[in-house]
């Protein structure tokens, strides 16, 4: 059966993201002062063949936290549709 993750990676909340501080002054300067903070993550779908919902979750699972996520720095969440 065809299943899709849906992962989810964003930097550690301990550590700086300069992208986000980047968009957030750009925001900003473009009168949306009301923002707090930007934070900037990766959102990746993988499409996955296996037997059951939970294998897919376990596969999906190794490659993040194998390659799609560097765990010293980031923080992801799986979603299997």
């Amino acid at each position: 059966m065809n299943y899709t993750a849906q992962i989810k990676v964003m930097p550690l909340k301990d550590l700086l993201d300069p992208q986000g501080k980047a968009v957030l002054g750009g925001l900003h300067n473009l009168g949306m002062k009301p923002i707090a903070d930007v934070r900037i993550g990766k959102h990746i779908d993988l499409q996955i063949n296996a037997e059951s919902k939970e294998e897919a979750l376990q596969i999906a699972t190794e490659a993040a936290t194998k390659l799609l996520a560097n765990q010293v720095m980031e923080i992801f969440e799986v979603a299997i549709l």
